[in-house]
C-alpha cells in the first residue's frame, strides 16, 4: 500500500470501528479535505514566498524541485495557529534529506533570530508531485512533538494552472491496526498572507512593473500615491454602489454576510457635509504639501552642505 495513495473524501469516513482502515485526523475538520480554521490555520509572510521562488530559480538544471525549512512562531494560546516568517533551503543527497546540513543551518539561524522556531517545510511542485520523499521529510519534522503539526507549504513556480498554486498542508497518519509504521495523508488547511503596510507598499510597486514594457518601475511621489489611493477608493465605492443597486433591483441575490459587512464599514465613517469634508481634505492636503516641501528643502540643504564640505577639503589639500 503506497503511503500517499489516498484520495477519498474524509467527510464520508465512518467513526472508529473494528474495520481494517483507521484515519487519525485532526480533532476538527470541514466537510471536505480542508481542515477547518478552528482546527488549524497558517499565515505566510511574503518574504517567505520570494525566498522559495529565488531558491527555485537558483537550482541546478538537473534538479526538478527544491525543498526548504519554514521558520516562524506559533500562537501562545493555540498551537494550531502558525505564522511563517522566514525560511532557508535544504539539501537532498542521494534522494534523502541531508540532516547534518539542516542542523547546521538551523544553528546559524538561531543565532540571528532566536525567537523563530521550525514550523514546517516547503517544496515546489503540485499535489501530483507528492511522493515518498515528501513523506520522509515530513516524518522527520514530526519526530519531536506529535502535537505540533508541521506545515507543508507547496508552491508551483511553473504556474501550470496560471497561478502559483500555493497550498498549506498538514500530515495525518494512515494505516491499519497493528502496523508499526503508518502511511501519511496530506490535508489542505486554510492559508493566507500576512504583511505590514510597508510590505504592502513594496508589493504594489513590484506588481506595477508587471505591465511595464521594461519590467521595471520607480518609486512614486507622495502626490502620485495620494492620487492612486483616491482612484482606488472611488473604484471600490462605485463597485459597492453597483452591487447594492443590483440587489435592490433584484438582479443579484442578497447576501446577509456582505450586507452586515457593508453596514459595519459605513457605520465607522463619520457623517460630514460636503463643504465640511472638502475643508478638512484641503487642510490635510496642505499639510502634506508642506511636509513634501520641507523634505525637499532639507534634501537640497544637505546636498549643498556636502558639496561645500568636499570643496573645503580640496582647498585644504591644495588641490583647488
Amino acid at each position: 500500500m503506497a503511503d500517499t495513495d489516498f484520495s477519498f473524501d474524509v467527510s464520508e469516513a465512518e467513526p472508529f470501528t473494528d474495520s481494517f482502515l483507521h484515519l487519525c485526523l485532526p480533532s476538527t475538520y470541514a466537510s471536505s479535505t480542508v481542515v477547518s480554521a478552528a482546527s488549524f490555520s497558517a499565515s505566510i509572510d511574503p518574504v517567505v514566498l520570494f525566498s522559495v521562488l529565488d531558491h527555485y530559480l537558483r537550482r541546478p538544471d538537473s534538479q526538478p524541485r527544491v525543498i526548504g525549512t519554514l521558520l516562524g512562531i506559533r500562537s501562545s494560546d493555540d498551537i494550531q495557529e502558525v505564522e511563517v516568517r522566514n525560511s532557508f533551503p535544504l539539501a537532498i543527497v542521494d534522494g534523502h534529506l541531508d540532516v547534518d546540513y539542516f542542523r547546521s543551518m538551523l544553528s546559524l539561524h538561531a543565532r540571528v533570530n532566536p525567537r523563530e522556531n521550525v514550523v514546517g517545510w516547503y517544496a515546489t511542485g503540485t499535489l501530483e508531485d507528492i511522493d515518498e520523499l515528501c513523506v520522509e521529510v515530513h516524518s522527520y519534522f514530526t519526530r519531536g512533538d506529535k502535537n505540533l503539526r508541521p506545515v507543508f507549504l507547496l508552491v508551483d513556480p511553473e504556474m501550470k494552472n496560471a497561478a502559483l498554486g500555493i497550498k498549506a498542508l498538514v500530515g495525518a497518519p494512515v494505516g491499519v491496526p497493528g502496523l508499526k509504521e503508518a502511511g501519511s495523508m496530506f490535508l489542505q488547511v486554510p492559508c493566507d498572507f500576512k504583511y505590514s503596510d510597508a510590505e504592502r507598499a513594496g508589493l504594489d510597486i513590484i506588481a506595477a512593473a508587471r505591465d511595464a514594457p521594461s519590467r521595471s518601475t520607480g518609486l512614486l511621489s507622495d502626490m502620485d500615491n495620494l492620487e492612486q489611493s483616491i482612484v482606488k477608493v472611488r473604484e471600490k465605492i462605485d463597485r459597492m454602489l453597483t452591487y447594492v443597486n443590483d440587489v435592490v433591483d433584484g438582479k443579484v441575490a442578497n447576501n446577509n454576510a456582505v450586507g452586515r459587512y457593508l453596514m459595519d464599514t459605513v457605520s465607522t465613517i463619520p457623517r460630514l457635509e460636503q463643504q465640511e469634508f472638502e475643508t478638512m481634505f484641503n487642510k490635510h492636503l496642505s499639510d502634506l504639501l508642506m511636509v513634501v516641501y520641507l523634505a525637499n528643502l532639507t534634501r537640497t540643504q544637505l546636498a549643498i552642505a556636502e558639496r561645500l564640505h568636499n570643496m573645503s577639503g580640496l582647498a585644504d589639500t591644495g588641490a583647488v
